[in-house]
């Protein structure tokens, strides 16, 4: 028995290869930052009409979660708004014997949602910073999708709060949806939401939220003049609109599996694609951007 071990590696190593999975068939479990589930559900719908014997099961939950799931052995991948950190790194290393892959996938941009009732619905930077620290003049409450662990609290107290206290007036809804439900519902609040959740036009269900409730836009930090812009794929791409995050993909896979499988899919051609759909912007596939004029 010990000989097999030191031949075979197992005994080190939990994430072994299952005989009848391969790189298109089988069963994995991922976790995913729930910031992300329109556009998730969306690639794995069309991963597996390609791979019928290909089955992955999406658990949605706040980013920290998803982190902390990288330690339980049936979670074979997660996506998330950041990479490890280099202790977190050494310690999955340690755990595993080899290091997670992991890379870029997209670009989001949180939006700034606002009721379709209200009078307000353009923002200056300092105005977003001044509402999530409670100091601003608007009377407007801040509804993010929790008030701790996800990846869009984590971007309003890194990117928005710059490390100060959130404000009484930012209350927390459990989801995005919720986020969604509540500014459809009340003139007095700003939402903040990954924009795969209402950017899409060709959405049935993001077209009916944007009847209740309006994409607001944002100043353009280094425009000159100023202008503000909304969170729109040509935005994104060129940092115009500010608010804008990464999405990774983390995998605990050391063989060709399905875990590989998927993640080779999301950041090839057809994957890039679906995250353009989506409108996010994609992270690996080369898309030119053109100036172009209309004529009148």
């Amino acid at each position: 028995m010990v000989i097999a071990c030191a031949f075979g590696g197992a005994c080190h190593n939990k994430n072994v290869k299952i005989s009848d999975e391969t790189t298109v068939s089988g069963t994995i479990h991922i976790s995913v930052d729930e910031s992300f589930k329109p556009v998730i559900d969306s690639q794995i719908k069309v991963f597996e009409a390609s791979h019928p014997k290909a089955t992955i099961i999406a658990h949605y939950k706040s980013e920290a979660e998803c982190i902390r799931d990288l330690n339980i052995d049936s979670i074979r991948m997660i996506i998330v708004t950041r990479g490890l950190a280099p202790d977190e790194e050494a310690v999955m290393k340690n755990k595993l014997t080899y290091s997670p892959l992991s890379g870029k996938l997209a670009f989001d941009a949180v939006a700034v949602l606002v009721n379709k009732a209200s009078k307000d619905s353009v923002f200056d930077l300092s105005d977003l910073r001044s509402l999530v620290k409670g100091t601003s003049a608007y009377k407007y409450k801040v509804v993010l999708d929790g008030l701790s662990a996800t990846s869009t609290v984590r971007y309003v107290r890194d990117s928005l709060a710059e490390g100060a206290p959130l404000g009484k007036n930012v209350v927390a809804a459990t989801s995005s949806q919720g986020v969604i439900d509540y500014i459809s519902n009340n003139t007095d609040a700003v939402g903040l939401v990954g924009v795969s959740w209402v950017g899409n036009p060709e959405d049935s269900a993001q077209v009916s939220f944007q009847q209740k409730l309006r994409i607001a836009q944002v100043e353009c930090p280094h425009c000159q003049p100023v202008v503000y812009v909304s969170p729109l794929q040509y935005n994104i791409a060129t940092r115009r609109y500010p608010l804008i995050r990464p999405l990774y993909y983390i995998l605990k896979e050391n063989y060709e599996g399905l875990g590989s499988g998927f993640s080779n899919f999301l950041i090839y051609e057809r994957g890039q694609l679906i995250f353009k759909r989506a409108y996010l912007w994609p992270a690996k596939m080369r898309l030119d951007l053109r100036e172009a004029k209309i004529d009148k």
